[in-house]
């Protein structure tokens, strides 16, 4: 089969993969110094720079295997904080560097333990409140961290609470705690104790789409993004003396998402929605003098990263999908913008392909907001459809509380560069699009919600983007269930799968959830079933597709990280076992040295490579070859390396 892609440059793994150039830029609060992630002898790791001398950048921390993946300024800007954990373990901590002496130092020096940040400051620069579960690891407590000496003040024992909420004085003004119904209870704090009764509580419909959303400055504003009454979650701001509540603004398709808020008042100046794409509305003229101009100035999607404390200096990212991705300095009041960093310029003048976003029907008359990508040369006419039918992955998203949107991926480009139509449906269950659409998909796993993928499918098999037997199911975490739940429930659809930390019984996925989600647990069983009752039990082994392992027909690849606290190895384990047991091949590739999601570059090429090989025995797609990219990784080869073109040659190596 010639494949229409074959005119275009087969994109490098690395240049996708890889190490980003520089990603991450942030300006300094007082806009002093800038600051981005890039590498230190191959790994990720923190660099600043004079604001005005780019030229004397250097390396602030000295990771040297795991990369560093989040940072940020403190608020005094006198140190560089980032989080950290171990193998993918998912504890992370907390390290601050000093500007100045360029000393690092761990701020919550403990085993087992995964730092929340639960409050900072306009006012009070040098500190911030912190949750620490190094006492009971279902609860974190507060404490009241000094920056700068590493100081930890208890402030409050926490032995039934999920969340905090503070004011701008580091108060706690609030706890939350999960209800009988699945819902939320949200208590007030005075003088360090929480009151008995909730002064606002929520239903399970509600739970995903109705937070407090944080205080104004001064304290007497609390916002909240709010479904309660309605389908799509509002922004709403309530006095926190009477209680009265005034909406600041609405969407009737999607839920009102972030905000920019005055740095000094903490008042919210713009507003957003993402139904296919993401809208800012400006509330301030002076903020949408600014962001209009940055429409004008930008292609594709933009936003602002961090901002000065005088607001004069933000530093903006751009997206223009079929470009690499770029940040800039941007000087408000002189209206320029100044280049800081492509993230990959290896990609720049690449076949990177737009991304369409689509309206699908589901047989019950449900709209699933989508993304449609097509192979390089497969659109002659632009038309949003192949000329013929091409192969297609079907990728699904994790969650299932979260959602697919609009913007480069580069595991969407890889895929489309491979020679594939990728397809990315936000089915029900899936967030941002109203609670209506959420609670469609309560206790629907494996049902409706799979139902969602298989319509979409037909869709696309119906619009002539691909055929039949040219399809293949793909995702992680909740995506790899849908792959394992592809190919056991509905085993003729789809050509072969790939699962990625995918659960296989749902049983066992709620017995090992990590400790501090067990505050959370009763929504689990309200969403997927409660495995304490019989009719619980009943659904979540009907969903599980560990029990019909033996109905398997197509080549399925699993990827798991040795270390994941979600999504235990023994997901992955079960379900190769059982297809060992009825003698159905599979090829299972373990990574002990991460956890959910692959986070060292070596192992993610590791995985596309032999990703991408797999797919091209089934689809007949494009692929480089596998190479020393495992030889490279940590991957282990549990089984079924000769199910993949290569990967024993590779192995031999």
């Amino acid at each position: 089969m010639t494949n229409t892609a074959d005119a275009y440059d087969l994109i490098p793994r690395d240049a996708l993969f890889g190490n980003p150039t520089k990603a991450q830029g942030r300006i300094s609060p007082d806009g002093k110094y800038l600051s981005w992630l890039a590498p230190k002898d191959g790994v990720l790791n923190i660099w600043m720079a004079p604001r005005d001398n780019l030229d004397a950048a250097k390396a602030m921390t000295s990771a040297a295997d795991r990369p560093i993946r989040q940072h940020f300024w403190s608020p005094d800007s006198s140190s560089l904080l980032y989080i950290q954990d171990k193998g993918g373990d998912e504890n992370f901590l907390l390290y601050s560097i000093n500007v100045t002496s360029g000393v690092e130092t761990n701020l919550t020096p403990f085993e087992n333990t995964r730092v929340d940040i639960v409050g900072g400051s306009e006012t009070i620069r040098d500190k911030i409140l912190i949750g620490l579960n190094n006492r009971d690891p279902q609860f974190h407590d507060v404490h009241l961290l000094d920056l700068n000496t590493g100081e930890l003040e208890l402030v409050y024992e926490n032995n039934s609470y999920a969340g905090f909420m503070a004011d701008d004085t580091l108060t706690l003004r609030m706890a939350m705690r999960q209800n009988e119904a699945g819902g939320t209870d949200y208590f007030r704090v005075e003088g360090g104790a929480v009151e008995e009764a909730a002064f606002e509580t929520t239903a399970m419909e509600d739970s995903l789409t109705t937070s407090p959303a944080g205080y104004t400055t001064d304290g007497s504003t609390l916002y909240w993004l709010d479904s309660r009454g309605r389908n799509t979650a509002a922004l709403y701001a309530q006095d926190t003396a009477s209680g009265e509540k005034t909406l600041v603004a609405e969407n009737d398709k999607a839920d009102i998402g972030g905000t920019i808020r005055n740095n000094k008042t903490g008042v919210v100046e713009a507003y957003s929605a993402n139904y296919l794409k993401t809208e800012w509305t400006a509330i301030d003229p002076e903020i949408k003098a600014s962001l209009d101009w940055l429409g004008s100035q930008l292609d594709g999607e933009f936003g602002v990263a961090s901002r000065t404390d005088d607001d004069r200096t933000w530093i903006v990212w751009n997206d223009p999908l079929t470009a690499p991705s770029g940040s800039y300095i941007y000087d408000r009041a002189a209206k320029t913008l100044t280049p800081f960093y492509i993230t990959r310029p290896e990609l720049e003048g690449a076949p990177l392909q737009p991304m369409q976003p689509v309206e699908i029907t589901s047989r019950d008359g449900l709209i699933l907001p989508s993304y449609l990508t097509l192979p390089p040369g497969s659109d002659s006419d632009a038309s949003g459809r192949p000329d013929a039918a091409v192969p297609m992955v079907l990728l699904v998203h994790g969650g299932p509380w979260a959602r697919d949107d609009y913007g480069f991926s580069s595991g969407v480009q890889w895929l489309a560069n491979r020679g594939y139509a990728v397809l990315q449906v936000n089915f029900r269950g899936s967030t941002g699009f109203g609670k209506d659409f959420i609670n469609a998909g309560n206790k629907e796993w494996g049902l409706s919600m799979h139902d969602d993928l298989i319509d979409a499918t037909d869709w696309a098999i119906a619009e002539g983007i691909t055929t039949a037997d040219q399809v293949a199911i793909m995702g992680g975490s909740y995506g790899g269930y849908a792959t394992l739940a592809g190919l056991t429930f509905t085993p003729e659809k789809f050509a072969c799968g790939v699962d990625i930390v995918g659960p296989s019984n749902l049983e066992t996925l709620l017995a090992t959830i990590p400790p501090y989600w067990a505050p959370m647990v009763k929504i689990f069983h309200e969403r997927m079933g409660d495995p304490s009752t019989e009719e619980g039990l009943a659904l979540l082994k009907a969903a599980s597709p560990l029990y019909k392992a033996n109905e398997i027909t197509k080549p399925l690849l699993i990827l798991q990280g040795a270390n994941d606290p979600r999504v235990k190895q023994s997901e992955s384990d079960q379900i190769v076992g059982a297809m060992k047991d009825a003698g159905v091949p599979v090829t299972y590739v373990l990574y002990p040295d991460e956890g959910h999601g692959f986070a060292k570059p070596t192992n993610n090429i590791a995985y596309t490579a032999i990703t991408e090989n797999f797919l091209a025995e089934c689809l007949g797609g494009r692929s480089e070859a596998i190479g020393d990219t495992v030889g490279k990784s940590t991957a282990q080869i549990l089984e079924g390396a000769q199910h993949v073109v290569g990967l024993e040659a590779a192995l031999a190596k």
